[in-house]
């Protein structure tokens, strides 16, 4: 009985390492240590920062965003009008293949409007990039201290849900 359990179990490890091996190409954007401020008392609005790297042969675009935490989810930039600092929506954001692109606190950042909850520090929630070429992919953000202006030393890049 246990040569069959053990013949069994071996056949089960190879053909999930086989089908794991034709699962496809390894995704062209990483997303990297997607992080968020926890919200201050009944604040409807968050900002998202994180780190998109391409490891395609060709640039990409970033196009849209969603989050079940908020109503609705923006891609912003930050500019500089007459000394003013001016938030602004922007429609898409341009991945060019090999040079990270930082979306950080002061430039470009993911808005989460019409928040369900507050987001409180220590807290995860997904969060969907969706990309011209590569398609969607879902992220888990972590939920760092208010006033936080990067992610904690040591932070792992940002897990697929």
């Amino acid at each position: 009985m246990f040569r069959s359990t053990a013949l069994a179990l071996a056949i089960i490890s190879l053909s999930g390492g086989i089908s794991l091996a034709q699962s496809g190409p390894m995704p062209s954007i990483i997303v990297e240590h997607a992080w968020a401020r926890a919200t201050p008392g009944n604040s409807k609005t968050g900002a998202v920062y994180l780190t998109i790297v391409d490891h395609g042969a060709s640039p990409d675009r970033l196009v849209g965003v969603a989050s079940a935490v908020a109503g609705r989810a923006e891609l912003h930039t930050m500019r500089n009008d007459n000394g003013v600092m001016k938030m602004h929506a922007i429609d898409a954001l341009a991945v060019a293949p090999g040079a990270p692109t930082e979306l950080k606190p002061g430039g470009y950042h993911i808005m989460l409007m019409d928040l369900k909850q507050p987001l409180k520090e220590g807290d995860h929630f997904p969060l969907t990039l969706r990309f011209e070429k590569a398609g969607s992919i879902q992220v888990t953000v972590q939920v760092e201290k208010v006033g936080a202006m990067a992610p904690p030393p040591g932070m792992k890049p940002g897990m697929k849900m």
